[in-house]
């Protein structure tokens, strides 16, 4: 590859992550906003106009706040587990189509490279909560590797569908193949158990086991603090990220709009924002809406009923394409 090709594909990894970044930040701020308003609050008000540098002065407070390291915690690993998620989640953006021809790395198999570094992701929960020493870490590390392991199969298998329609498992050939035609109605099935999979698998509302405050305190990150606190929960906000792009890669067309003429000037982009940022509100609405799951109930749900469901629509899949041929 020349100097040339390298430079660009620096250029291009560098304004991916930091805009990546920056939407990161400041979705925790239309986040609080979104749900104090549900809740009939204001949400932050103090800093900037309607509370809008909130997210630059928290992120100030965080980096000179004390870094607290229990003495009695397996101190490498504690102090690696938090970048641990944030480099999987970031690095999922190399394989994401923003528009036609434009990726950091154009995978042929970039859905499963990305289920792969969702599962990477996971460990930085583990290892955070068993590094920590405490009890109630070690019981939210516990929760999240059962979590994982239930709910990465079942997402794996509802995108199996989409990569049987589509005949490829590269993400800009799956928004190719639909023209005209999103996969979210011949797949509905698949995308209720692939949404409902992403919710467990970026511990979010009613699948936030692994940090309930009610029981384990706050779980995974009890003894974490400062900044290295506030990495686990960019991961968080990066995966909600990489969950509800890859939702609209595979199910909702990508970066094609609507087919009206009046759309016909809206660049590509900016649809893909669109459609993202539709499934974060989808986040903040579950999170201010349902209550969180008994843990019993979770893994039942995910082994009793979203598995073998997403393996009927493998096979429901499989007769419609033979029977269509």
């Amino acid at each position: 590859m020349s100097v040339i090709g390298i430079l660009l594909i620096l250029l291009k990894t560098i304004s991916v992550v930091a805009v990546f970044l920056i939407h990161v930040m400041f979705v925790q701020y239309f986040e609080r906003k979104a749900i104090g308003h549900m809740q009939s609050r204001l949400g932050p008000m103090r800093v900037g106009w309607h509370g809008i540098l909130q997210p630059i002065a928290d992120s100030i407070k965080l980096f000179f706040k004390e870094d607290i390291i229990p003495a009695s915690s397996d101190k490498p690993i504690f102090y690696i587990a938090p970048i641990i998620g944030v480099i999987a989640a970031v690095s999922s953006l190399a394989v994401i189509p923003l528009w036609e021809g434009f990726s950091i790395a154009n995978l042929n198999v970039g859905i499963l490279y990305i289920l792969a570094l969702s599962s990477v992701g996971a460990y930085s929960v583990i290892l955070g909560g068993w590094a920590s020493n405490s009890k109630y870490s070690f019981l939210g590390g516990l929760r999240s590797s059962a979590q994982v392991i239930s709910y990465e199969i079942s997402m794996g298998l509802s995108l199996v569908g989409v990569m049987m329609m589509a005949g490829s498992t590269n993400l800009s050939d799956i928004v190719s193949a639909q023209d005209g035609r999103w996969f979210v109605i011949p797949q509905i099935i698949g995308f209720t158990v692939f949404f409902i999979s992403a919710l467990a698998e970026t511990n979010r509302v009613p699948f936030d086991l692994p940090e309930a405050e009610t029981e384990l305190v706050s779980g995974f990150a009890t003894e974490y603090s400062g900044m290295r606190w506030a990495l686990f929960f960019m991961a968080e906000y990066a995966g909600m990220f990489v969950m509800s792009a890859l939702a609209v890669v595979c199910f909702f067309g990508g970066w094609s709009g609507p087919g009206f003429w009046i759309f016909a000037y809206v660049p590509p982009v900016i649809w893909f924002l669109i459609k993202v940022y539709g499934f974060i509100f989808l986040y903040f609405w579950i999170r201010a809406t349902l209550p969180r799951y008994r843990y019993d109930q979770l893994m039942r749900l995910g082994w009793k009923i979203f598995i073998p469901v997403a393996l009927a629509n493998i096979v429901i899949t499989g007769v419609v394409k033979i029977l269509w041929k």
